[in-house]
């Protein structure tokens, strides 16, 4: 028997009740019956504001003070606003809440012994949002089978670049880890203003307003109130806390999106920890087996592994950063700052050995009941990080390497915090994205592949509607693979179709290399039928099959544009030679995760490059790999998937030949413009004969400086000149 004595709330009264673990919650429940007449499957029991206890291992973890409610009751906001009041300092559960407690020093001294037990159980009652068990909800939300399949992709590419080698199960963990961040930052909302909740217009915030019930009871105590813009009504924006609500909401600000992500992480097995920092932002932490090490993962931002980025791109001055886990509570601020001295400087709650006291506490309280084994793998996990985290502290830090200010959230919102970068002029010498590889190889061989099928079209004097029903018929082929399992890919075609006299055994040959681009082959069946199947590894396909139907569209396309159709027309644009790939990429800024700087390379129409800032300027670099120097014929630009005002209108185009030194003029380019979307235009290069390693262009103006601050491209091709 273990006994507990619980101090309970109901209406203006308060019972002593000795609950005996043992017992159960339910056993609980009755007594409180037996006291206040509440029947129990009408009550509602709380701890403190707003946490609801469901069960024992809900008791388990409270202190001795609950409220009792009646469902049938009405609850009034006044009353509920005072309770929330109640006893705040020892009930503060939510993320933002616990950083204003630690960091408040007015509100405690942090040298007496009852302030520190508050801030112990203010941490053990965020905690309860680490240890939730249901993940069943997060998966049932989220597409995991294509997650997995881009992270398959992703490591086929790795694979593409670094040799034929299959990719371990850690590998495979570490790619889903980042999809999973990619999916995460696509899926979900930020929220400036929220719409409004009668006509969906604008709304305008007028202040804070009083939790219900009914939102206190999954963390939302804190409720912005905002006023629409048209219909003067009030919505409201509950700021939850419980990840599980989250996942229904799918929208916030920091706090919302780090305690959901966090939740995701764990639902797929990642050991994870939600990161803390008192100036006002919450991240996540993964324990990365491929690195070694815990990793740096911002949902809001759609980045990892980059644990600079706040201070060398947002200018953040920290003080704390604290990782909460189910295993122990963590002070990691020298995991994020390169300027310990200063910081230490802004550490002034309390005195250094008093946090370490207190968060190994917290730490040892955590993993009591662990088995001895779990406690030395934990322990030694916890030396190697401390070593770490004090090596990296004294590294010295690449200063060529920039990082972009903050993207999240409204533009006013960043200036006001002075998050922005100290740099966003898109200068010549400013980048906020890393140096990237085009994995594309597979796009230049599929351009390639059509010389020698739209060749031998007009050697056997293939009329232009007849070579259109062959390329319709190889694209009805392909979508019809498209549609099956990416493992079994298969489609047939019957061997007595004729295309205008064009028969199959015409086409087989024809195709051969285009077919062979794609990782694909042609088998002839008994029947007369001509499969096509996989020829390889499925996910090569997988990602080459895009690539070849926009190029098969793109022909289509350009055939029926162009004027006659001879050996003359097989050029530019119709058939695209010599496409340079598999080079390294620059740019002065692009926009994680879907608007990375390779996008404009990758072959796929609903792809694109998009630069944040740089409807004013920006530029980006392409440099040849292993010392090729190469003579650029042309180049082409595609317009992307929407917003004609961020087309680009006027730039110019440099090569060097010296990797980036020094730069020459190749092309100017003024008030050029996209009248469609996806549409191609072709530029050629008047000066040959000159070898060049590196391109160079700059985006001088979009179409609409007025109407957006970005630039975006769905695609950039070179060609090269025949050798």
């Amino acid at each position: 028997m273990v006994a507990r004595k619980l101090l309970v709330h109901h209406n203006d009264s308060q019972f002593d009740v000795d609950y005996d673990t043992d017992d159960g919650f339910e056993v609980l429940k009755f007594q409180l019956f037996s006291l206040t007449s509440v029947p129990p499957d009408d009550q509602k029991i709380f701890v403190g504001k707003d946490l609801l206890v469901t069960g024992d291992s809900d008791l388990n973890l409270v202190s001795d003070k609950l409220r009792l409610v009646s469902i049938n009751d009405e609850v009034k906001e006044e009353e509920s606003a005072a309770s929330v009041a109640k006893d705040d300092f020892a009930f503060a559960n939510s993320d933002e809440e616990l950083a204003r407690l630690l960091q408040a020093s007015s509100q405690g001294n942090y040298e007496d012994p009852v302030c520190q037990e508050a801030a112990r159980n203010s941490v053990r009652f965020l905690l309860r949002y680490i240890d939730i068990i249901g993940v069943d909800k997060p998966n049932k939300v989220m597409p995991a089978i294509t997650i997995r399949a881009n992270a398959a992709i992703s490591m086929v590419c790795i694979i593409w670049r670094e040799g034929n080698v299959k990719p371990s199960k850690v590998e495979q963990d570490h790619a889903f880890l980042l999809q999973l961040l990619f999916w995460f930052k696509q899926s979900f909302r930020w929220v400036n203003a929220p719409p409004c909740d009668a006509c969906g217009s604008g709304t305008t915030g007028i202040g804070m307003g009083i939790a219900l019930p009914s939102e206190i009871q999954f963390g939302g105590s804190r409720v912005e109130l905002y006023r629409c813009n048209s219909c003067s009504k009030i919505t409201r924006f509950p700021r939850y806390n419980d990840p599980l609500k989250i996942v229904e909401t799918r929208r916030g600000r920091c706090g919302e999106w780090a305690n959901c992500f966090t939740l995701y992480c764990r639902a797929f097995g990642y050991e994870s920890r939600l990161i803390l920092d008192f100036t006002d932002h919450l991240w996540t932490e993964c324990f990365s087996h491929f690195l070694g090490r815990w990793m740096h993962l911002d949902p809001c931002e759609g980045v990892y592994d980059n644990p600079l980025l706040y201070e060398k791109g947002w200018n953040k001055n920290l003080s704390y950063v604290i990782a909460v886990a189910k295993d122990g509570v963590h002070d990691v601020t020298k995991r994020y700052t390169r300027k310990w001295h200063e910081v230490l400087s802004r550490r002034n709650i309390t005195t250094e050995p008093v946090v370490s006291a207190v968060l190994s506490d917290i730490t040892k309280e955590r993993r009591t009941g662990f088995t001895s084994q779990a406690l030395s793998i934990l322990e030694v996990r916890d030396r190697t990080e401390a070593e770490v985290l004090e090596r990296d502290l004294h590294s010295r830090d690449d200063a060529s390497k920039s990082l972009p200010g903050r993207q999240s959230g409204a533009k006013e919102w960043r200036i006001a915090r002075s998050e922005l970068s100290s740099d966003e002029n898109n200068s010549l010498s400013c980048s906020s994205c890393p140096v990237r590889i085009c994995v594309d190889d597979h796009v230049t061989s599929i351009y390639n592949a059509f010389c020698p099928l739209l060749s031998q079209f007009v050697e056997n004097g293939l009329s232009r509607s007849g070579a259109f029903e062959v390329l319709k018929m190889v694209k009805r082929v392909l979508l019809d693979l498209q549609s099956t399992s990416f493992r079994v890919r298969k489609a047939s075609i019957n061997s007595g179709l004729n295309a205008s006299q064009f028969s199959v055994d015409q086409i087989m040959p024809a195709i051969a290399e285009l077919l062979d681009a794609v990782s694909l082959k042609s088998e002839l069946k008994p029947d007369g039928r001509v499969n096509i199947c996989l020829a390889g590894d499925p996910v090569k396909t997988s990602i080459a099959l895009p690539v070849v139907l926009d190029a098969l569209d793109d022909v289509i396309f350009n055939l029926n544009s162009s004027d006659k159709f001879d050996r003359n027309s097989l050029s530019l644009p119709l058939l695209k030679l010599n496409r340079i790939s598999s080079g390294s990429v620059l740019a002065s800024g692009e926009e994680l995760p879907f608007g990375i700087v390779t996008s404009a390379f990758d072959g796929i129409r609903i792809s694109k490059w998009e630069e944040p800032n740089g409807a004013k300027g920006c530029w980006i670099i392409y440099k040849l790999m292993d010392g090729q120097m190469r003579d650029l014929e042309a180049y082409e630009l595609m317009s992307a998937n929407d917003a004609p005002e961020r087309d680009p209108m006027d730039w110019v185009l440099e090569g060097s030949d010296d990797g980036g030194s020094i730069w020459h003029v190749l092309d100017k380019q003024t008030s050029q413009t996209f009248e469609n979307r996806f549409q191609h235009k072709t530029y050629r290069i008047e000066s040959p004969g000159h070898l060049f390693n590196a391109f160079r262009f700059r985006f001088l103006a979009v179409r609409d400086v007025q109407a957006t601050s970005r630039l975006q491209i769905g695609g950039i091709d070179l060609y090269a000149r025949a050798s």
